[in-house]
């Protein structure tokens, strides 16, 4: 019979599926009964056919988000009920003597077989989906190589962390939860340090922004809203996609401002000014900081949850693992976590689209708002971003507020 828990964890998978099979039929429907008339705050800026090509190409990305949620569903009961791990734990049990490497060793080839079964869908999403708009770059060589990349630094990195995180689980018994919550919380600053100057570079190249003027309007602005960066430089975005975008990187002096080269070539000066505006507005309501500090909070209560359930004997054969180790029982918890927390995600939502709004209002007064209201409009555009989502939807996904609010809001400020 199963366990209480067995139930609850199908439970929540169902519902967490239901729920996103349901917003996106939403999405889809919306959209596409919005097709046929660009809202009339959008009339002479966005096209007839511009508008109709974001609505099928949100169509389009809402139909793989349906099969994306199936075959993630599917994926996990195979692991977890279905005994994928558990055969993959008696596996390395009879290669591997050492406990520690056994653990280490069901991890990586668990995470690695997920990553593998996805694969079909992540490849039709960059050599489909968005190739068939017009949007993709890439090509199968540098789909792969990317792909090599990301598993040697995973590798690199992930490994060596796995490992310690498992022997502490091991040696500290029940206080072990503080020492992993220090270590994620070392390893997340680390690699936000790492991420500018070793790890980006690995898959772009970044160049000094060489047009002067804008240049020298960016330093203005910089000099206005009293930042300080380790530079400014063009990303060669283009190389993968035509979507455009700009960033900032990193944290105290090696912070850095990146935008991507189709950004470049879609905004004018004045308008790329605004938008860095916007992203500067984040830093001055120390946003990022502030997602920061949740996140570690939030971590450290998610560690205590799973320090008390790998304690629990009746956790690991509730989710079919019939012989548990503590590398099972993590995994186990990592996996089935998102199932419980999806209906969560409105809250997050709503905190980054206050954000949002926040830093629009940041860039209305040191930028012009006019300038970041043109620039946005030609983003949405050349971007094939809907101008008309399905509210719920926006509301429980978006960490952006939708097209037609925004602008308004930053018109009300402009007035």
């Amino acid at each position: 019979m199963s366990s209480p828990l067995t139930l609850l964890f199908v439970f929540a998978l169902a519902l967490s599926l239901a729920l996103r099979l349901w917003l996106a039929a939403r999405q889809h429907a919306h959209v596409r009964a919005h097709r046929q008339a660009v809202p009339a705050a959008f009339a002479g800026q966005v096209s007839l056919a511009d508008h109709q090509k974001a609505a099928d190409y949100t169509c389009a990305k809402t139909r793989l988000t349906q099969l994306d949620a199936l075959w993630d569903s599917a994926i996990l009961l195979g692991l977890t009920l279905g005994g994928g791990i558990d055969a993959l734990a008696r596996l390395w049990a009879g290669w591997l003597a050492d406990p520690l490497w056994q653990g280490v060793a069901v991890i990586a080839s668990t995470l690695l077989l997920s990553g593998a079964l996805s694969l079909p869908l992540s490849l039709y999403a960059t050599f489909g989906v968005e190739a068939r708009f017009g949007f993709n770059r890439s090509t199968p060589a540098l789909y792969l190589a990317d792909l090599a990349k990301s598993l040697a630094l995973s590798a690199l990195l992930g490994l060596p962390v796995l490992a310690l995180v498992l022997w502490l689980l091991a040696a500290l018994g029940d206080q072990a939860w503080l020492a992993v919550w220090s270590v994620w919380v070392g390893l997340s600053l680390l690699l936000m340090w790492l991420f500018p100057t070793v790890i980006a570079p690995l898959f772009n190249r970044f160049q000094p922004l060489a047009d002067q003027d804008l240049k020298t309007r960016i330093e203005g602005l910089l000099a206005r809203c009293g930042f300080a960066s380790s530079g400014v430089f063009v990303m060669d975005g283009s190389r993968r996609s035509s979507h455009g975008n700009a960033y900032f990187t990193g944290f105290g002096r090696a912070k850095r401002i990146v935008f991507f080269d189709t950004l470049i070539k879609q905004l004018s000066p004045a308008q790329i000014e605004a938008v860095l505006a916007h992203e500067l507005g984040h830093f001055h309501h120390r946003h990022i900081v502030q997602r920061m500090f949740t996140s570690f909070v939030l971590s450290l209560a998610v560690l205590a949850g799973m320090q008390w359930l790998l304690g629990w004997a009746g956790f690991q054969p509730a989710l079919g693992v019939s012989h548990g180790t503590l590398a099972t029982g993590l995994l186990l918890f990592l996996l089935a976590l998102p199932a419980f927390t999806f209906p969560l995600t409105p809250l997050t939502s709503l905190l980054s689209r206050r954000h949002e709004y926040q830093a629009d209002a940041f860039a209305a007064r040191h930028a012009s708002p006019a300038e970041l209201i043109a620039a946005l409009v030609a983003l949405y555009r050349d971007n094939a971003a809907t101008l008309t989502p399905d509210p719920l939807h926006s509301r429980f996904y978006d960490s952006h507020p939708p097209a037609s609010l925004r602008i308004a809001h930053l018109k009300e400020l402009s007035a």
